[in-house]
């Protein structure tokens, strides 16, 4: 099995990407760059979420002069996005960008790969080559088909160029809009190369669509030691895509800080409001991101012991109900309270935490 340690070390910014068992989670502004004032907004709103590495649309040249202003302010490392143009990843150098995601055999001469490659090693900044499935290199599909096998190739064309020009840190993604193409190609590269896998399913469509396949595509590779970032594309708000990301990697024992409300399913022994409960509650904690997991159960019977691994809960009753601690009953009380004194709980551990937290420091 691939391990996420046996990757090369790759640092944006302060962030490293590879060499641990860590995914860092990232994701992109949908502003248009040169308006400072709103992508500063977004990238903070995504930064207060959870998100580590923020990308950046460069489409042109008053794209690539805001970047300046926007390193100086952001309060996460950067990464440009940029294609075909080879100036303006120049410029990004220049402006103290963290990353670059450009493709090398995309932006004409050799010379202008050559600019960019020696303006990297100086500035110490890497470049990530992404592939995407529904853009391949024609006569590689015409050789290959429309497969993973042809992802791969294209990847080797462009990581050629920056190995022949001595350039290593590079970060690699094969989105593929299929999920079962996506865990092909990314297997097959993590074969190949140790350089660090960004992962993605491109083009995975609204929040419940792009949610779904994004999972059954990304688990498989994380399950495996395969992937050292994550964006989660969405066609909504970015902020979904941190939610997501978070809570993916939670469920697979990748991402600690987060508050993880479980709930039982529907059946007939509900004996109180537990829809409305569960989605109080969420709302409660969703601005938490501390390590807690809280159960929500729909009645006494089977209630503590069916979340024994949770940290606190309750369980709802006709005439009453229970909260409870790893299981064990700690009291009981009226329904109509079990809510209010669940929250009191939770800010309860919440405060534990932050002042932890700070006798750690």
């Amino acid at each position: 099995m691939t391990k996420r340690e046996q990757t090369r070390k790759v640092y944006v910014g302060n962030i490293q990407i590879g060499g641990q068992n860590k995914v860092v989670i990232q994701s992109m502004t949908n502003t248009k760059t040169h308006d400072i004032a709103a992508t500063l907004q977004q990238i903070n709103d995504l930064y207060n979420k959870g998100c580590e590495i923020v990308r950046v649309a460069v489409l042109g040249i008053d794209d690539a002069y805001a970047l300046k202003e926007l390193v100086a302010k952001s309060p996460c490392p950067l990464v440009a996005d940029i294609h075909f143009n080879h100036e303006f990843a120049l410029i990004a150098a220049d402006a103290g960008i963290s990353k670059i995601r450009i493709n090398p055999g995309n932006i004409g001469k050799i010379e202008n790969t050559r600019k960019v490659v020696e303006k990297c090693k100086e500035k110490k900044i890497p470049i990530r080559i992404g592939v995407n499935s529904g853009s391949l290199p024609l006569d590689l599909v015409e050789k290959y088909g429309w497969t993973p096998k042809a992802m791969i190739e294209s990847a080797r064309r462009h990581i050629e160029i920056l190995e022949n020009e001595g350039f290593y840190d590079i970060i690699l993604s094969l989105k593929a809009t299929e999920p079962l193409m996506a865990i092909e190609a990314y297997t097959l590269a993590s074969q190949e190369w140790n350089y660090p896998l960004h992962l993605g399913i491109t083009e995975a469509g609204s929040y419940q669509n792009g949610t779904i396949k994004s999972s059954a595509g990304l688990s498989p590779l994380l399950l495996n030691g395969i992937g050292d970032t994550i964006r989660i594309s969405l066609s909504s708000d970015p902020i979904n895509e941190i939610e997501v990301a978070k809570r993916l990697l939670n469920s697979l024992g990748l991402y600690d800080n987060i508050v993880d409300v479980v709930a039982c399913p529907t059946c007939g022994r509900l004996e109180f409001d537990l829809f409305d409960v569960v989605h109080e509650v969420e709302e409660y904690v969703k601005e938490m991101n501390f390590p807690l997991k809280i159960a929500i159960l729909g009645c006494v019977v089977n209630g503590p012991g069916e979340a024994k691994q949770a940290d606190i809960g309750i369980a709802g009753g006709k005439n009453g109900g229970i909260i409870f601690k790893k299981g064990k009953i700690f009291k009981s009380c009226p329904q109509d309270q079990l809510v209010s004194e669940l929250k009191l709980l939770i800010d309860e551990y919440y405060q534990n935490w932050k002042t932890s937290q700070n006798i750690n420091k």
